[in-house]
């Protein structure tokens, strides 16, 4: 489970189960993932998912949790998506122009798709959620990317025009958002509409059902405009608990999960796994980190932040509790790709270098009880997660204990995780908290740590507010420049590793298991769940049929 900041189906839901850039629907036959001989494409069956979380909302402006945009990934589409390969392709169009001075992009948009009540796609329900998108009575996060439009035309049935006032380097990808029905949204007030626990799409799964706290049910679209889905149903159990989880997939009561590093390296080193399930690893497209509430006192002075980045063992956690499967990070961007600054400032422990930050911001031992006081209030601080994630409970454990060593006194809450969102979160009801962000492929930063983002229920929840990191990330979304962008976003990387607004720990590596009743999984640079609708069962291995 991860908290997300945009809506990019194809990307944000990089481990889960992104859109297909497959055409056609005439079954081929594929091999077994473990190298068996060719087996026959059929359609048919049923995937079951575990999940920690339950969804929240299945508008997909109007929520920002991954399981939420995983659902809605299925269900919708946008106007562009990411291939496998991490290319922009079409998804609802088939094709663009970019005028030359990349300030007009027009879409010619798929002709014959459908909404899955039957009424026709057009070029007016792009229109429509655009502006439903930037309207201030819609109470989304993701308004800022269209605010940057000078104007937004539907120039015939199939065919979409917007023009920027000036460049804006994530204009295209922007585009990925999922668009939204006109013929059953306009009129209605987006926050009360039955869509947003019903929704109707133009994806390749359609909605069934949806039971509070127990499960989400998806059915195949036959008519699909890349084809017909081979599995025929999706089934999300929310099994808030990852111990009970994996009891649940040993006992093949669900098909897929993602492992935790124990699950993966020990508990699923045995026969029984072996013989009926696919592992996969790979570094995820996300990051976790310790963030900080700017608004308490506590942590406003950036000596504290760094002290406490500096009591922090990142080798520690990534050996200790992620057993070596991922990486420590020093920022929001994956090690490797174009944007990432290797050079910046870094935080290895070193709790004498932390104990001086401490003393020069005032924070000294003065009655002798082994916690850190200035002007008579004891240094003590409460860090929040959620229920399920372990390897989070884990990470809060250790910094608990590592923090104690340099006199601060840390408790640690967890939280079911709809209230951990809605009542915490989003209320800046917290003095820190463990969470994580999905790295979107393009470097734009600009929802979660620009000054604008931080009303109650926005991504800049900490409340960073900096004049030149706002500077820059203006700049850096205002140019079509590659070189340009990087400088941007080096500079970005510098002041956030000198602010240390987030303790920034590490780049988990994605662990997903499937059962091996499940062919056609082909992992790629951006994933395994790329090619989703092309996953498929044989008759023989079919365990259960979907009712329509």
């Amino acid at each position: 489970m991860e908290y997300i900041n945009r809506i990019m189906p194809a990307l944000i839901i990089i481990t889960l189960l992104p859109l297909c850039g497959c055409e056609g629907d005439k079954p081929e036959d594929d091999s077994h993932a473990k190298g068996s001989s060719a087996v026959s494409v059929a359609y048919g069956g049923i995937i079951v998912e575990g999940s920690i979380g339950d969804a929240s909302n299945l508008i997909p402006i109007l929520s920002s949790d991954s399981t939420s945009h995983s659902i809605a990934g299925m269900i919708f589409n946008g106007l562009v998506k990411y291939d496998k390969d991490m290319k922009v392709v079409g998804d609802l169009a088939e094709s663009w122009d970019i005028s030359d001075d990349g300030l007009e992009i027009t879409f010619y948009l798929k002709k014959g798709v459908r909404w899955h009540d039957g009424h026709p796609f057009t070029a007016d329900d792009v229109l429509f959620t655009y502006r439903l998108t930037i309207d201030p009575r819609t109470p989304t996060a993701y308004a800022g990317d269209f605010l940057r439009v000078k104007s937004a035309q539907v120039i015939d049935p199939h065919t979409f025009r917007v023009t920027y006032g000036e460049p804006f380097a994530p204009a295209l990808t922007s585009w990925s958002a999922s668009v939204l029905p006109r013929h059953l949204l306009e009129g209605e007030d987006i926050t009360k509409t039955p869509l947003s626990r019903h929704p109707i799409g133009t994806g390749p799964y359609m909605f069934k059902e949806w039971k509070t706290g127990q499960k989400i049910v998806l059915i195949s679209n036959p008519d699909y405009f890349e084809g017909r889905p081979y599995i025929d149903g999706y089934i999300m159990r929310i099994i808030p608990d990852m111990a009970t989880m994996f009891l649940e997939l040993r006992a093949k009561g669900i098909d897929r999960m993602g492992l935790t590093p124990l699950q993966y390296t020990r508990q699923t080193e045995n026969n029984l796994f072996r013989g009926n399930f696919n592992k996969f690893r790979y570094l995820s497209f996300s990051y976790t980190y310790l963030g900080y509430n700017l608004e308490n006192p506590l942590f406003r002075d950036r000596r504290v932040r760094q002290a406490i980045s500096y009591a922090i063992d990142k080798g520690e956690i990534v050996e200790g509790v992620l057993l070596g499967l991922g990486q420590e990070t020093t920022g929001p961007f994956k090690p490797g790709t174009w944007p990432y600054n290797s050079g910046v400032k870094r935080y290895p422990y070193d709790s004498r270098k932390a104990k001086k930050l401490l003393a020069e911001a005032g924070w000294k031992d003065s009655d002798g009880d082994g916690v850190l006081d200035n002007n008579g209030r004891p240094f003590i601080f409460e860090i929040i997660t959620y229920q399920g994630n372990e390897v989070r409970a884990k990470c809060a454990e250790i910094i608990q204990r590592r923090l104690a060593d340099i006199g601060i006194e840390v408790k640690i809450r967890v939280i079911e995780w709809a209230a951990f969102i809605n009542e915490f979160i989003n209320k800046k009801r917290f003095d820190a908290t463990i969470l994580g962000w999905t790295i979107t492929l393009d470097p734009d930063l600009y929802d979660v740590w620009h000054s604008s983002k931080t009303k109650p229920g926005e991504l800049n929840f900490i409340s960073f507010k900096n004049k030149e990191v706002d500077k820059l990330l203006e700049k850096g979304r205002g140019t079509f420049n590659r070189a340009e962008r990087k400088r941007c976003y080096d500079k970005i990387q510098e002041i956030l590793a000198e602010e240390q607004p987030y303790t920034f720990l590490y780049v988990p590596d994605a662990l997903p298991i499937i059962s091996s009743r499940f062919h056609g999984i082909k992992p790629a640079p951006i994933g395994i769940g790329y090619n989703f609708i092309r996953w498929y069962v044989t008759k023989g291995e079919q365990k259960y049929v979907i009712t329509r």
